[in-house]
């Protein structure tokens, strides 16, 4: 029998009323849902349409995955219908998925529950995203988080040393993603043990993890802090913009300096130090020295005063910096930076193209054909402008340049900070779809109090001319996403967990008791738990796990305790666990917080407590 959920709760409502709490789901009864909605060859040969063109029941052509800002989660919208449909709980709690507050997700977390997500960025093969993993930074407490794409959970957080202000992240592009590299933005004493330490004297950190082992590989200790992060497409570089090359601890001491740096990290170079044993050991990990004079694992080609953004074109050639204060944007040739590496040529030789863009760009993105497109700050503006021509015009005397390489200017509403085209950080750029991160909203929405919304814009990229089709009011600070289109990852989404991944998935509901240590094994199948009742004594240590059994794809239970702080959901196949102390005599209800059957009220069960 094929169900789908709504066939499924009208089926057992029907049967319940009869059966009671003796509905299980059999084996015949496993579903094979279809979507409504086209197929991908469809979406994207379709013509283009805007988020009001996604009928009831269609499916999106792409995944935006969000970085969700200082709230700390990852989120995922539909794109173009703009439509949010799920948040991932990364360094928060979360009381309706129970995240930080089941066993799993505090082994993880480690009792840090804030956290500040920036950056988010798939893994790779081959130029392209391969849909298995996501991974977002953690600013506030200098942690990376890895999201299995197959699940949409986070299944591993690593703590990271020696930083503090984690901020760019980017993932290795080819072959395929073996490292990733995080930044700190903020200098600091290495080890940070002696507060008394000049600012002269602090330093800032390139991290190199491995994205499988999620272990810190090494990490290279710099003179400057470290903005946001690229990498190439040849697998033999990493980079990073530099702002504060003054070791300023004002605002007005960080913009002493006329230029600051698009520092670039040679791989090769890396391994080799590491295998001759040319680093030491701080906080735990090995730390190569890539500071000034010191060694030849890095380079600096000097920019305009606080660059912000660094983005690498589809095509592998250039390296964009974005430029803060300075009105440009710098462009580098990839290709050359070997033979800075090697002294044949000089940092500043990299630099092709230094184009006007406008007042504060601060990042920028591609649309496969050439042309790149810039947030500019000050100017609330998106700036689409021509790689080539910004190239060919940078070759001509002072005289004679135009601004010739601009294609078009839009409006945004208002202050934009990230920017993000479709696939546009893969060498596969489709030049589809645009979403503006906008800062402020002003008067586009409702008021909502002092506490505003802020504003992202759907931006149809295909023409010419930028077209503005969708105002999207969304929750606080979302800091940046990418784009993927729906083949890469749909493909990859499993509907229910794998039951016996999790070590003590629950089979067979029970009650195991150790002195004062109880462990409560809890089947959950629409409308019942695997027990009615347990028996506890004020002071027990009493885990309870969960797992459901249930094979309907979004037939999640719940399991919430009165008094004692407890709530969580477990998905299809899924198994979470709590730990409490037993601490108030009384009888107090279990119950499933999540709708799933018709008898879903009765979906209970007591504990009873003497």
């Amino acid at each position: 029998m094929s169900l789908d959920r709504r066939k499924f709760l009208k089926y057992l409502g029907m049967a319940g009323a009869a059966a009671g709490t003796s509905l299980l789901v059999s084996e015949g009864m496993k579903t094979k849902e279809k979507g409504v909605g086209p197929t991908v060859a469809e979406a994207q040969t379709a013509p283009q349409k805007h988020s009001a063109d996604v009928k009831p029941g269609e499916l999106d052509s792409y995944y935006g995955f969000w970085s969700g800002g200082h709230s700390g989660e990852v989120r995922i919208l539909g794109l173009p219908s703009m439509r949010d449909l799920k948040r991932i709980s990364v360094f928060n709690m979360d009381v309706g998925t129970g995240y930080g507050i089941t066993n799993e997700s505090k082994a993880m977390l480690k009792g840090k529950f804030c956290g500040d997500t920036h950056h988010v960025h798939g893994s790779y093969n081959n130029g392209v995203y391969d849909g298995k993993y996501l991974f977002v930074n953690d600013k506030l407490n200098n942690r990376v988080a890895r999201i299995r794409c197959d699940y949409m959970e986070v299944d591993k957080i690593l703590d990271v040393p020696n930083i503090q202000g984690m901020h760019g992240l980017f993932t290795q592009r080819a072959p395929k993603t073996e490292w990733l590299v995080c930044n700190s933005e903020f200098q600091i004493p290495v080890p940070n043990s002696n507060p008394s330490q000049p600012p002269a004297q602090y330093n800032g950190a390139h991290t190199i993890i491995d994205a499988e082992k999620m272990e810190v590989v090494c990490q290279v200790l710099m003179d400057e802090n470290m903005d946001l992060a690229a990498t190439d497409y040849g697998g033999r570089y990493s980079m990073t913009t530099s702002y504060n090359i003054e070791k300023g601890v004002t605002v007005s001491e960080m913009l002493g300096s006329d230029y600051d740096y698009m520092l670039v990290f040679h791989w090769d170079r890396i391994k080799k130090a590491l295998k001759d044993g040319k680093h030491t050991m701080i906080g735990g990990v090995k730390v190569l020295d890539g500071r000034a004079g010191k060694s030849d694992l890095t380079i600096r080609i000097k920019v305009p005063k606080n660059p912000h953004g660094i983005n690498v074109s589809p095509d592998g050639k250039y390296a964009v910096c974005s430029g803060k204060v300075a009105p440009t944007c710098t462009v580098v040739a990839i290709d050359k930076l070997e033979d800075v590496f090697n002294g044949k040529i000089k940092p500043e030789d990299c630099i092709v193209a230094q184009p006007f863009i406008g007042l504060g760009p601060l990042h920028t993105t591609f649309d496969g054909r050439g042309n790149a497109i810039t947030s500019v700050f000050i100017d609330s503006t998106n700036v689409k402008w021509n790689v080539q021509k910004a190239i060919d015009n940078e070759k001509l005397p002072e005289e004679k340049k135009k601004n010739t390489h601009i294609v078009d200017v839009l409006d945004v509403n208002y202050q934009v900070g990230h920017i993000m085209a479709t696939m546009a950080e893969t060498k596969e750029a489709d030049g589809k779809w645009l979403v503006s991160l906008n800062k402020f909203s002003k008067d586009r929405f409702l008021n909502v109090g002092p506490l505003k919304n802020e504003c992202e814009q759907l931006i149809d990229i295909t023409g010419d001319k930028l077209k503005l089709v969708h105002d999207s009011a969304t929750y606080i600070e979302p800091h940046d996403c990418i784009i993927v289109r729906r083949d890469i990852i749909e493909k990859v989404v499993k509907d229910r967990f794998n039951m016996f991944e999790h070590p003590q998935a629950v089979t067979k509901s029970g009650v195991d008791r150790k002195g004062k240590k109880v462990t409560v094994k809890l089947t959950a199948n629409a409308p019942v738990f695997g027990l009615q009742e347990v028996q506890l004594k004020k002071g027990d240590e009493v885990t309870v796990i969960v797992t459901n059994h249930d094979e309907i794809s979004d037939l999640g239970h719940g399991f919430a305790l009165s008094n004692y702080n407890i709530n969580f959901v477990v998905a299809p196949f899924q198994t979470k666990s709590v730990t409490f102390t037993a601490d108030k005599p009384g009888v107090y209800w279990a119950y499933c917080t999540n709708f799933c059957h018709a008898l879903h009220l009765e979906m209970r069960m007591r504990f009873i407590v003497t």
